[in-house]
């Protein structure tokens, strides 16, 4: 088939590569805002696997073609549209492009826009058109696996045709099952907000039931494989933590909230979820200002990970930004580790004396450090030398803000352990 892409989104370079990898001849308009000449240095497009490679074998096999400007494309049979909420004027503009009066396409839409977009841009071009909602289910770190061997796909269609083509268009990716749920494109659309509006509120009650736990002195471990083990509920999600972040995630539960409030159904459960999600956002935070009884100016903290997640370069609603905002307030210096988003995290809060930054070794972060603080869960912070580290830690402090050490064994190895809903002191030094 002939492919026109538009946009420069995570969704949008996953499509290009994938689409042209099958032998679909694809045209690839980026938004004016990231031509291809800034988007292809950015750190997230070249760390995500597999994909920047499968780009360039594309345009090297000339199934994938950049192109400037809508009249530049060959003659299409789906335009493809994966655009952020701030780029919607753009999709309106290239919709309404005389071309499509006469040229019948379909058009697949799979930006993060408002429930009932579709529709509205399927009006927009006209109704000799179909149009089909696929939205944007991929996850950073695994894009290209999760676009070329997906688990499902969430297709919202009013016409036969319109999933006809899509089916097509993505038989190469859908040969071991039928990974598609039909269904009309607004229930498609707002199926994934509600998704991870579940998602959300889920990882918000089981923080919940960590700070519950840290107050009667409970391990939430216990807990949490106790409702875990229960059919009705499930493990998934279910990891107390020090707050949720990134683009997408964060950015749809806004989304899910503004539908239900401009349908007049404003949603206390919403409101309550993302309200404890900045608050736990702080909660390593408070643990130290608990160890050290208010006592922080002049001392200086180590961080493991920036990244609102594994496998990513970015921060977007990280987390480590209210923690940085809330140590440098009292006073204290960081020293942050992070394997791939300290240039995204300088970006943001720019040099400053009280911030050193690491890629390399993680351990130097820690050097005439207080206390460490573990924020994003990377690999390699999974199991650390715990001798080195009560050796360079003046307080011998570890703050686990995902839970993801045992406390006992880092207890033996004389550092004092804090997490969510769990901890562990020394007996013996």
């Amino acid at each position: 088939m002939r492919v026109l892409l538009y946009g420069s989104e995570l969704s949008t370079a996953t499509a290009a590569a994938a689409l042209a990898f099958v032998g679909h001849q694809v045209d690839w308009l980026l938004h004016e805002e990231t031509p291809w000449a800034v988007l292809s240095t950015l750190d997230w497009l070249r760390r995500e696997p597999e994909l920047f490679q499968h780009l360039e074998q594309g345009m090297s096999q000339k199934t994938l073609r950049l192109i400037d400007r809508l009249d530049q494309a060959a003659p299409m049979d789906v335009v493809w549209l994966a655009l952020s909420p701030s780029q919607r004027p753009a999709a309106k503009t290239l919709l309404g492009h005389a071309l499509f009066k006469t040229h019948r396409v379909v058009l697949v839409n799979n930006s993060t826009f408002p429930v009932g977009d579709t529709e509205r841009l399927h009006a927009l071009m006209g109704e000799q058109h179909s149009s089909v909602a696929l939205p944007d289910t991929l996850e950073e770190g695994r894009a290209w696996e999760a676009f070329t061997r997906p688990t499902r796909w969430l297709m919202g269609c009013d016409d036969a045709q319109g999933e006809q083509v899509l089916r097509e268009l993505l038989r190469a990716f859908n040969r071991r099952q039928d990974v598609f749920q039909s269904m009309p494109r607004r229930a498609a659309e707002l199926t994934k907000l509600a998704i991870n509006g579940m998602l959300a509120t889920r990882i918000s009650y089981m923080n919940e039931i960590a700070g519950l736990a840290d107050t009667l002195g409970v391990d939430v471990e216990h807990v949490r494989q106790g409702m875990g083990a229960d059919t009705r509920i499930g493990f998934e999600y279910l990891y107390p933590g020090c707050g949720f972040g990134g683009p997408n995630f964060s950015r749809d539960l806004m989304r899910l909230a503004d539908v239900q409030s401009q349908s007049g159904r404003a949603s206390a459960l919403l409101e309550q979820v993302m309200d404890i999600n900045e608050q736990k956002k702080e909660t390593l935070f408070r643990k130290l200002w608990t160890f050290f009884e208010g006592e922080l100016v002049g001392r200086t903290v180590a961080i493991w990970g920036a990244a609102f997640k594994p496998g990513t370069t970015r921060i977007d609603h990280a987390p480590v930004l209210t923690l940085l905002e809330a140590l440098w307030a009292q006073g204290v210096a960081v020293r942050l580790h992070d394997p791939a988003a300290t240039q995204a995290l300088k970006a943001v809060v720019g040099e400053r004396d009280d911030l050193v930054l690491f890629t390399d070794d993680p351990y130097q972060a820690c050097e005439g450090a207080d206390a460490l603080m573990l924020v994003t869960e990377w690999k390699t912070y999974w199991n650390p030398d715990w001798h080195r580290l009560a050796g360079l830690l003046g307080s011998r402090l570890i703050l686990d803000g995902r839970n993801i050490f045992d406390p006992a064994f880092v207890a033996s190895c004389g550092l004092r352990y804090r997490g969510i809903g769990r901890r562990a002191d020394p007996t013996t030094y």
